[in-house]
């Protein structure tokens, strides 16, 4: 059921999770690499992602013999990455982009609806109702594609040397965040991992 006090709850966090401000910097850096980043496509399929994950997330990881905690820390390896590319300047997304777009690795995926995200959205279905789970999913794409819009604007008004000193410190920042969501899931992995192995042997 509606309830619009859960939607501002639900809203606020996804968008602390999201961090669409905080990514800011990597989109300026592929648009000054020369990738095309499409703002209504990236958060088109952002959107599709994680409204799928929130109604059958769970059970498409596991038709593919995947849990949530070994997807957060496949997630974490690729935000590892774009930070050590903001961090040292150098370009590893190269081959794995589609030719020369971005807009949907690393942009839609991990950046928006990433494995903290996937996880979080996982989370608030036990807390609160779906509809205004996905309402508020949708909310926030609205705010991610007016800052992907706004990114050459916003890249102007920052300038040649704001550009670059937020890149470094927004890269070190994600590599804690890829550290930590690493830490926290494989220590999860691990746990899951000995549990089964004593319930075998008991077997």
């Amino acid at each position: 059921m509606f309830q619009f006090k859960e939607l501002i709850s639900v809203t606020l966090i996804l968008f602390s999770v999201i961090d669409i401000i905080g990514s800011i910097p990597i989109i300026i850096d592929l648009k000054r690499k020369g990738y095309q980043i499409e703002s209504l496509k990236a958060s088109a399929v952002a959107l599709v992602i994680m409204l799928l994950f929130l109604f059958i997330g769970k059970p498409l990881l596991a038709l593919f013999g995947v849990d949530v905690q070994s997807f957060a820390i496949a997630g974490s390896i690729i935000i590892f990455l774009l930070g050590i590319e903001m961090v040292l300047g150098v370009t590893l997304f190269r081959d794995s982009l589609d030719g020369k777009t971005g807009t949907v690795i690393p942009i839609a995926f991990p950046l928006i609806a990433g494995a903290g995200t996937m996880t979080t959205i996982i989370t608030l279905k036990a807390e609160f109702a779906p509809v205004n789970i996905a309402l508020g999913i949708v909310l926030n794409i609205i705010i991610v594609y007016g800052v992907l819009a706004a990114s050459d604007w916003i890249s102007q008004k920052l300038g040649e040397s704001g550009v670059n000193v937020l890149r470094k410190i927004f890269g070190i920042i994600l590599l804690a965040i890829a550290v930590r969501i690493f830490k926290e899931n494989f220590h999860l992995v691990v746990t899951a991992t000995k549990a089964g192995t004593v319930i075998q042997q008991m077997h």
